[in-house]
């Protein structure tokens, strides 16, 4: 079962949504998602399984099927394996999860697995809650940035949460190699979420100027150390930043990739909507053989 130690956005995320739909999806989805591939040709790595947080599973994208992991049937891992018409793809990838509950994911890996996708690190460094915390619905100069809070005495408490949760996902991807030797293993970043001075709205995107600047860098700190580990652990490294340059929050609907605070498509807030997985999805079969 999912480690049942959810962070705070999440818990309220889910009862927030807790609605009888959900509930209903709940009962008949299985903790796993195990699937065949679509027909033809055959595929480098025909049997594939995803590991990683909510940016993977894909909370709120329809249809869900992961349970209380919020695991979408459209989520990036589901159309990778689909664009690699895969033989078995088995997508573990649990929102919340942190590197300290992927235990609970390992066991779906074996020498059999060809391919591992890892998206993971962003709880264990709280920036999901950060991006909570940082929710400032008055203007500067009325409203107070949070990069003052976070930054106080001279220490960035976030740069070093981050930095902090490097060598747990240089664990991690020792881990799946000890448990898939055989396996390909696909590291990702997380997004563009934010363009250089945000969009503050009060209601849609609530986040200062200055605290869109600053939390954007304290995710691309993430990705460099994602990047580091991945090279210090024999992975393949894919970065999502990049190719989603004008398809943050801040984007228009039919162009944004990632949901802002009040999302406009069916997906989490500051979370991939279904754009951005498929987006996600070819990054990563581009960097394929």
């Amino acid at each position: 079962m999912p480690d049942t130690k959810r962070p705070a956005w999440l818990q309220r995320l889910r009862k927030r949504y807790a609605t009888p739909a959900t509930v209903l999806v709940a009962v008949f989805a299985a903790a796993g998602l195990t699937a065949p591939a679509a027909s033809g040709a055959a595929t480098a790595h025909p049997n594939y399984v995803a590991v990683g947080d909510s940016f993977a599973a894909g909370p709120l994208i329809p249809h869900q099927t992961g349970g209380s992991c919020l695991r979408s049937s459209s989520n990036y891992p589901a159309r990778l394996a689909a664009t690699l018409k895969v033989a078995t793809f088995t997508d573990v990838t649990c929102s919340g999860a942190a590197t300290t509950s992927l235990a609970s994911q390992y066991p779906a890996l074996n020498a059999n697995t060809d391919l591992v996708t890892l998206t993971i690190g962003a709880n264990d460094a709280g920036l999901f809650q950060a991006v909570l915390n940082c929710v400032n619905i008055l203007p500067q100069p009325i409203g107070t940035p949070c990069k003052a809070r976070y930054t106080a005495g001279g220490t960035d408490q976030l740069a070093a949460a981050v930095d902090a949760a490097a060598p747990a996902i240089g664990a991690a991807i020792n881990q799946i190699h000890l448990r898939a030797p055989n396996a390909k293993v696909i590291v990702t970043t997380y997004a563009d979420y934010i363009r250089p001075g945000g969009c503050w709205n009060p209601v849609i995107t609530p986040i200062l100027s200055v605290d869109g600047d600053y939390l954007q860098n304290v995710i691309d700190r993430l990705g460099t150390r994602i990047s580091e580990q991945a090279a210090a652990h024999h992975a393949t490294f894919v970065d999502f930043r990049g190719p989603g340059v004008g398809h943050d929050v801040c984007a228009s609907e039919p162009d944004r990739w990632v949901e802002p605070l009040l999302p406009g498509s069916p997906a989490a807030p500051i979370h991939p909507n279904a754009q951005g997985m498929t987006a996600f999805a070819g990054i990563i079969a581009s960097k394929l053989d």
